[in-house]
């Protein structure tokens, strides 16, 4: 009797035991963050966890008691890992969509019993949804930059052998074809553009792909030296020519790019006076020095620039008509930057690389800035364009240049057009400006008809005249 009693106490130690293990598991299941979700051999699914109801928004009476076949085929579920564990019998992981948007990263265990039959189906489940976002947004970023690194490529390959000219836009595409074709020729050129959009770069690509290659390529600005200086500067002068003037003389610059090319650069800010020494050396191929009294022949290939309207200028009595002419044998008219924006990411990888290398950085921009360079309109050009990369670079923090970098006065720019800009440049710029940005908006050209208050006809008319189609 005595032996009865104490088998049956053991007996009952060990129920005790096993329900308080019984409890302990669930409270674990049940306190887990990740979800568990359990199905018998046959995918009927036992149990899920609160973790579970809250990753999926399933409810255990949604789902207990169904085969997981049913359950896919309704719907629920994408694809079911525990139907490949019970074909596969091994462990597998997979990604799996519930309900059509819910993102979870599920692991199917199998357990086996003593007759290696498969008892148990146990299923760790996690919340990938925003890990699948933030994925998503990673590619995307990095699609573009792979597009930029693209349009990068493709710009070096179009570079002419010119590491300096950066270009991809139609435009520009029309000015490097005209530069390079008249290269071999000595025709004078005369390239007029806003100020910051290349002119330099251009006429140096004009000496670099012409005879003269190897020869002196000499540069002045018309517009940064005193009217009294200028002259010897240009044509040198003999010695005592003038006080202070050197006893051995000095040759003028016409003389030092003998061969070459002499850059003109801002012509329109040389003096009257000036001019008709410039129109007499271009005509005859050879110069007097301040002070002298014999000539110096000169083959030198004249490339003028300006910012300024030269033909409105001769109107006013401000140059010379006979110079102009003589100036713009071949006119070359250089797009400001806001009119071949496929260069900004171009130009922007090129200066990004440049300092670069000059201040020893390892620093990236991110694609959103460049989206608002595109839309920025530069009134500086191209050279604007480089100084507020450089700001950014000595002034951001980190390796990222990001939205937060860009100066304030880019960010918040309004379209205000070029001081000194007619009014009918002006009109058309604004106009242009609108039309963009409310199609940006509205996303049809029938709605920017209503939004501006014009008929249709007015804004399609005006779309193909800008060129925004």
């Amino acid at each position: 009797m005595r032996k009865q009693d104490s088998e049956g106490k053991k007996v009952i130690k060990q129920l005790t035991l096993a329900q308080e293990l019984f409890h302990e598991l669930k409270a674990i299941i049940k306190s887990s963050y990740d979800g568990i979700f359990v199905t018998d051999g046959e995918g009927i699914v036992l149990h899920v966890n609160e973790a579970y109801e809250r990753i999926t928004g399933l409810t255990t009476s949604d789902i207990v008691g169904k085969n997981m076949r049913n359950l896919v085929a309704a719907g629920y579920y994408d694809e079911s890992v525990t139907l490949l564990v019970m074909e596969k019998r091994e462990r597998i992981t997979i990604n799996q969509t519930v309900k059509g948007n819910c993102k979870i990263l599920v692991t199917g265990t199998p357990i086996f019993d003593e007759q290696s039959n498969l008892f148990r189906v146990v299923t760790n489940v996690r919340d990938i949804t925003e890990l699948a976002n933030l994925q998503n947004q990673l590619q995307k970023t990095q699609e573009k930059t792979l597009k930029y690194k693209t349009e990068l490529s493709y710009l070096r390959a179009m570079q002419i052998k010119d590491n300096e000219t950066i270009f991809r836009s139609p435009k520009m595409a029309q000015v490097i074809e005209l530069a390079t074709k008249i290269a071999d020729v000595d025709s004078t050129v005369l390239i007029n553009g806003e100020s910051g959009t290349g002119k330099e770069l251009i006429a140096k690509l004009i000496h670099k792909h012409g005879k003269s290659a190897v020869k002196p390529f000499i540069k002045i600005n018309c517009a940064a030296i005193p009217e009294q200086l200028l002259e010897s500067e240009l044509f040198g002068y003999e010695g005592g020519a003038f006080t202070g003037a050197r006893k051995e003389g000095k040759p003028g610059l016409f003389e030092l790019s003998h061969n070459g090319t002499l850059f003109l650069d801002e012509v329109g800010d040389l003096p009257l006076l000036l001019q008709v020494k410039l129109l007499r050396s271009i005509q005859e191929k050879e110069i007097m020095r301040v002070g002298g009294t014999k000539p110096i022949p000169v083959n030198t290939r004249i490339i003028a620039a300006t910012h300024r309207d030269i033909a409105k200028m001769v109107k006013e009595g401000k140059f010379r008509e006979d110079l102009y002419y003589r100036l713009m044998v071949v006119p070359i008219e250089l797009p400001p930057l806001r009119e071949r924006k496929e260069d900004i990411p171009l130009l922007t990888m090129h200066f990004i690389d440049k300092f670069n290398n000059h201040f020893s950085y390892n620093k990236r921009i991110l694609p959103q800035v460049i989206d608002k360079f595109v839309e920025y309109s530069w009134p500086g050009n191209v050279r604007e364009l480089e100084n507020v990369i450089e700001r950014m670079m000595v002034t951001a923090p980190g390796e990222e240049l990001t939205v937060n970098s860009i100066p304030e006065t880019i960010w918040k720019k309004t379209l205000l057009p070029k001081r000194g800009t007619k009014l009918k440049e002006a009109v058309e710029q604004t106009e242009a400006y609108l039309l963009t940005e409310s199609y940006k908006e509205y996303g049809s050209w029938q709605k920017v008809a209503q939004v501006l208050g014009v008929d249709r006809t007015t804004v399609f008319r005006k779309v193909v005249r800008y060129g925004l189609d």
